[in-house]
């Protein structure tokens, strides 16, 4: 996680891995635990009913910074959440002779559902003031509960669902319209309505068409990468976290990724975390937050391309009334 913070903190780098994983007392199998994905996958886990999953961790932190600088009582903690369940669960570390800290931290499976997160941040008194967080990780682990391979999601699911007679009873009030993105999940999922507009999962799916055909297919696939960017965006800074003083916290995982892609078009020429800062005050207190509005559409639009899919379908339709004429 990545924040500003008013005070000192660590710039060395930090770094930690989950050395072995057991299942109730059992070794998880080697494939299931990917130090390249740094993923857990706890599907299947040799066992279909199971309680408790402890995760042995490695952390590696820039001891000759933290000696000389201006922080006491430093502690490394490994923190495990999940935002799906608003779950959390926090422990200690200990340093060995060699300058490692290690540590185990438990998941109980009744407490998750999806994909939790785990990371360790380093905590410290400063100027005085106990606890406060000086540094954590580039990059943090998942574990998935779903999942019986280690890799780490990136993509947006995209499915494909009658609204109206299908499989999923909350889907049912939006069956007008054509599609739905959802954002509460560890990965964005637009679902496309199948009987919203007739003929429009066949525009979408097919390739090549006529030039109209084709016309009609980028711009609403611009359309839903638009309505999927703003969707996005507000669920990532809509939820943030903010360490003791109130400043916010940078999220994780796509969230991070979005954040980090659209805050330069929606506040320009601002530091990413003074950005980050000025938006979540916004939100949180109300001023400018209904003129950021058009900001977040234009950053969504440009990440979608709108315009030059706007031009193409203009000058297709320009061609094609000429060639008649």
């Amino acid at each position: 996680m990545k924040s500003v913070f008013p005070y000192p903190t660590v710039f060395g780098d930090i770094d930690f891995e989950v050395a072995s994983v057991t299942v109730d007392g059992a070794p998880l199998p080697y494939a299931q635990v990917s130090t390249t994905e740094r993923t857990v996958a706890l599907h299947r886990a040799g066992r279909e009913h199971w309680d408790r999953a402890t995760l042995r961790l490695k952390a590696r932190l820039p001891e000759p910074e933290l000696a000389e600088g201006p922080w006491t009582d430093i502690t490394c903690v490994a923190v495990l959440t999940e935002k799906a369940t608003n779950a959390r669960t926090t422990t200690k570390l200990t340093r060995t002779p060699d300058g490692d800290w290690h540590g185990a931290i438990d998941l109980f499976k009744h407490h998750h559902l999806r994909r939790a997160t785990v990371t360790v941040n380093v905590v410290g008194t400063v100027d005085g003031i106990a606890g406060r967080l000086i540094g954590s990780p580039e990059q943090v682990w998942y574990v998935d509960l779903r999942e019986s391979t280690p890799a780490r999601r990136r993509e947006i699911e995209i499915v494909e669902v009658d609204f109206r007679d299908g499989p999923h009873d909350w889907l049912r009030p939006f069956q007008e319209s054509p599609w739905i993105v959802e954002t509460s999940a560890d990965t964005p999922t637009v679902y496309l309505n199948t009987t919203a507009v007739e003929g429009l999962m066949e525009v979408l799916c097919v390739k090549g068409g006529s030039a109209a055909e084709r016309v009609l297919r980028d711009m609403t696939a611009g359309q839903i990468a638009q309505d999927t960017w703003t969707a996005m965006f507000h669920t990532a800074i809509s939820d943030l976290d903010v360490d003791e003083d109130g400043t916010p916290v940078m999220p994780t995982g796509w969230r991070e990724a979005v954040v980090r892609m659209m805050l330069p078009d929606v506040l320009p020429g601002r530091q990413l975390t003074d950005a980050l800062y000025d938006i979540n005050e916004r939100r949180t207190q109300g001023f400018g937050w209904s003129q950021l509005q058009t900001a977040i559409q234009y950053a969504a639009g440009r990440r979608s391309r709108i315009s030059k899919k706007l031009t193409s379908a203009v000058r297709t339709v320009d061609r094609a009334e000429k060639s008649v004429s």
